[in-house]
């Protein structure tokens, strides 16, 4: 069994390891689990993706003035179409989310952040291709 957090409502999903996964809706509120989109998440459903989900999730920290945030936005939704449901992708905005991305030291955007097991395994900074973020994300963690 995997577990899968919602993007809507929180819910933590199991899904069998024999299932196909990208077709998996939520069992509470019936929303498909994943859709080839990152969701834009607040703070405390960002916590519970991180906490509670056995697949690796992608962190896109951005805010709307951020031109690179911007030009590297089309990149990450193609990243997300080509890595779910292996990957979770989201975004957090940073102006919404002050005091998270203060906790988490964003000191630039675009940020991304990897988490696996509920810990930050990799950061990187700067505006990447799709190409190039899904390989970041596939490298073994140290």
């Amino acid at each position: 069994m995997v577990h899968v957090v919602c993007t809507q409502c929180g819910a933590t999903n199991r899904i069998s390891r024999d299932n196909d996964a990208a077709a998996g809706r939520c069992g509470k509120c019936g929303v498909p689990l994943f859709d080839g989109q990152p969701a834009d998440l607040s703070t405390s459903m960002l916590e519970k993706q991180i906490a509670r989900s056995d697949i690796p999730v992608v962190v896109d920290i951005w805010a709307p003035w951020c031109g690179p945030c911007r030009a590297m936005a089309p990149q990450y939704e193609e990243a997300a179409r080509r890595g779910e449901p292996d990957m979770r992708f989201v975004k957090l905005n940073s102006d919404e989310n002050q005091e998270l991305a203060g906790r988490l030291g964003i000191r630039g955007i675009p940020t991304m952040i990897l988490f696996r097991g509920g810990k930050e395994v990799a950061r990187v900074s700067g505006a990447m291709s799709s190409a190039d973020i899904l390989a970041w994300a596939s490298r073994p963690s140290p």
